[in-house]
């Protein structure tokens, strides 16, 4: 069975009775009262966790509120994931904060959403938490004052050794995929690269994620079943886990119960489970 074909697609969050009726009927149920933090493997949490933080606006509208009072609500989420994500032994964080496709937004949301960006970046949790910050995407498109606030950031927090925190902002997996194409074309035209030593360890040198390792568990609130143009070369092997609970609804026992799924799989990666037994 592909990969893909194991996700488990939870219902809406029900923090008291803590069950979740899977898409293929399976349940994921605490146990003897335990909650699913009590019951996670601390030697077996993920390296790297991404999530795409869908469900604000849904979220506001659901209060009767404008789409920008979910967004702030979402920005709050953040913290606390990447907060919860650092104590854990998470070693990366990569949130889908801003797609190239998001700037086709009504204009009164993007900029609004880029001062929420501007105003969320507080240097202070990343020092106390000792989380490095790094960003993935076109960020020259983002306004000059957000750059900046990014890159001070980006500077301040650089000797920090816990959790890395990545956003994906002016992201699409496609535009990444062709600009990495382009650097790699350059460097072959300039006889840096030999055409016959390219592959795919080669190609991935020249992502936006080259840093880091590939997503072991890609997470997705909102309940869309898709990846909306991000990461999709990282994610050829990681684990998905589609839930109905909003961004700003997704806590520290959210994402743990996240985790406790991912340590029920199997991950064969391609082989049999002979092969990795």
């Amino acid at each position: 069975m592909p990969e893909a074909d194991r996700r488990l697609r939870t219902d809406a969050p029900d923090a008291t009775n803590g069950v979740g009726e899977g898409k293929n009927g399976r349940n994921i149920k605490r146990r003897d009262n335990m909650s699913y933090k009590e019951q996670l493997d601390l030697d077996r949490i993920p390296a790297h966790v991404a999530i795409i933080m869908d469900g604000n606006g849904r979220w506001a509208k659901q209060r009767g509120r404008e789409r920008s009072y979910g967004h702030q609500a979402g920005a709050e989420t953040v913290h606390v994931i990447a907060e919860e994500a650092a104590r854990l032994g998470v070693k990366y964080l990569t949130l889908y904060t801003f797609s190239t496709e998001n700037w086709g937004r009504p204009a009164e949301e993007v900029t609004a959403l880029m001062g929420l960006l501007f105003d969320s970046i507080e240097e202070e949790t990343f020092m106390k938490n000792n989380i490095r910050f790094r960003v993935i995407g076109d960020t020259e498109k983002l306004p000059d004052y957000v750059q900046d606030r990014l890159n001070a950031c980006i500077d301040h927090t650089d000797c920090n050794s816990g959790m890395t925190l990545v956003l994906a902002l002016s992201y699409s997996s496609r535009w990444e995929i062709a600009e990495a194409g382009k650097q790699l074309a350059q460097a072959v035209k300039e006889g840096e690269v030999k055409v016959e030593d390219i592959d795919s360890h080669v190609f991935a040198q020249y992502l936006a994620t080259n840093f880091m390792p590939d997503p072991d568990l890609l997470i997705r609130t909102g309940g869309e079943l898709r990846l909306s143009n991000y990461l999709l070369w990282q994610c050829a092997y990681s684990e998905l886990y589609f839930c109905d609970t909003y961004w700003p609804d997704f806590r520290e026992e959210e994402f743990c119960k996240a985790l406790c799924d991912f340590q029920k799989r199997e991950r064969r990666f391609g082989k049999t489970s002979e092969q990795i037994g």
